[in-house]
């Protein structure tokens, strides 16, 4: 079953289940891929379905850390609350030394010399962490394996 079919089938369950916050949530993900599909004109596979999930985190990480800077801990409740929900389609998320693993092997199969190949090394690794780590962290750790000592 893709992805995509199982966020369908889990807003049927949270229909049934009278789960509002739930339902509303997988409602806002089935739009943003439902409008990228009538954008483009086509069929989202698996790997942009988890684009789309990966971008409503950050967006709802954001919108947490700005209400509760602003003192609306209620608006920050209800994010964290959809940010459970969207975590749930993700899959899971490799440990600190597995994603260092990852990006010392990108540099070594780039050649990259400095921090101006920096685009390269991305290149390689993000195709292989996407989704599974968070690409801010991935691209300071590649700054860093780049930056001479």
């Amino acid at each position: 079953m893709s992805l995509k079919e199982q966020i369908t089938n889990d807003m049927k369950a949270a229909m049934r289940a009278k789960e509002a916050g739930k339902l509303g949530t997988i409602r806002l993900i089935l739009a943003d891929i439902k409008r990228k599909e009538v954008d483009e004109q086509i069929e989202l596979n698996d790997t942009q379905v988890l684009a789309i999930v990966e971008k409503m985190i950050k967006q709802r990480k954001d919108s947490i850390s700005q209400f509760e800077a602003g003192n609306r801990q209620d608006l920050a409740d209800i994010e964290k609350a959809e940010l459970v929900v969207l975590t749930d389609y993700m899959p899971a998320g490799l440990s600190d030394e597995e994603v260092a693993a990852e990006v010392a092997a990108a540099v070594a199969a780039s050649g990259a010399a400095g921090p101006q190949d920096m685009g390269k090394v991305m290149a390689i690794v993000k195709p292989k962490l996407a989704g599974r780590a968070d690409m801010t962290v991935v691209s300071a750790l590649v700054k860093k394996a780049l930056t001479p000592a």
